[in-house]
C-alpha cells in the first residue's frame, strides 16, 4: 500500500518543524510543493534530498494524473505547503479528496502535525478557544458583507486570514458591523516582526493607520 503524507511545515520560523516531519520528508520518494522554490529552502536547511514536483491551484489534470500514477506503481509520497499545514486553506485538500475517491482503501492518507497560524494566533489570542469558526480566507466581493453579519452575530470566536493590502478594509467592516466585539490581528507569526494586537475595531483600525509600517505582512484576525 502507497502511503501519501500530509506534511506540516514552518510558517515562519525555520525550527518550527517537528523531528518526524524531517524523517519522513528524507523517505519518501517525492514531493509535492506548492511552489518548489520555497520549499527548497527548508529541503537545504535540514539536508533532504528528495525530488520535488509543484502542486498547486492552477495544476492541469495531466499532473493529477501523472500523481495517481506514481502512487499506483507504489510510491510513497509527501504533500507539502509553501508555509504551515496543507490543505488548510491550501490547493492540497482537493487532491486529497481525489485520491480517497480513487483510491479508497488502497492508499494510506497520513497526517505529520506541525504548525498552523490559525491555532498559534488563537493560543496567544486571549480570546474564547473553546468553540471558534474558521473561515478561511473572506472573499473579496460576493458575499464579503454576508459574512461580516455572520461574524457580528456569532457567539463563537471568529477567525480568518487577511492579506495585508485589505486589512485596513476588513477593519473598517468590522468597525461598523461590530463595533464593540473584541479584535485581535496577529501579524507575521513567529517571524522577526511578529505582533499581536488587541482591541477594538476602532482602536485597531486607528492604529494600524498611524503605523502605515504594521501594515505589512500575513494577518489572522480573531472575533470575539
Amino acid at each position: 500500500m502507497s502511503k501519501f503524507y500530509v506534511v506540516a511545515t514552518p510558517i515562519g520560523n525555520m525550527g518550527d518543524i517537528t523531528f518526524r516531519a524531517i524523517e519522513i520528508l528524507k523517505e519518501v520518494d517525492l514531493i509535492l510543493c506548492e511552489d518548489t522554490r520555497e520549499t527548497k529552502k527548508i529541503l537545504q536547511k535540514y539536508a533532504i534530498n528528495k525530488p520535488t514536483m509543484s502542486y498547486h491551484t492552477q495544476s492541469k489534470l495531466a499532473k493529477i494524473d501523472k500523481i495517481f500514477e506514481l502512487l499506483e506503481e507504489g510510491k510513497n509520497l509527501a504533500l507539502v505547503s509553501d508555509a504551515g499545514t496543507p490543505t488548510i486553506s491550501d490547493p492540497g485538500a482537493v487532491l486529497i479528496s481525489k485520491i480517497k475517491e480513487n483510491f479508497k482503501d488502497k492508499v494510506e492518507v497520513i497526517p505529520i502535525p506541525g504548525a498552523t497560524a490559525v491555532i498559534a494566533a488563537l493560543s496567544v489570542s486571549g480570546l474564547p478557544t473553546h468553540e471558534f469558526t474558521f473561515l478561511g480566507f473572506l472573499p473579496h466581493k460576493k458575499g464579503r458583507e454576508t459574512l461580516f453579519k455572520e461574524i457580528s452575530e456569532s457567539k463563537r470566536t471568529m477567525v480568518f486570514y487577511e492579506s495585508p493590502h485589505r486589512i485596513l478594509k476588513t477593519l473598517e467592516s468590522l468597525q461598523k458591523f461590530c463595533p464593540n466585539k473584541k479584535i485581535c490581528i496577529a501579524r507575521e507569526i513567529t517571524k522577526i516582526y511578529e505582533e499581536f494586537k488587541t482591541g477594538s475595531p476602532s482602536e485597531l483600525l486607528n492604529y494600524l493607520t498611524q503605523n502605515p509600517i504594521h501594515q505589512k505582512g500575513e494577518f489572522t484576525v480573531l472575533v470575539a
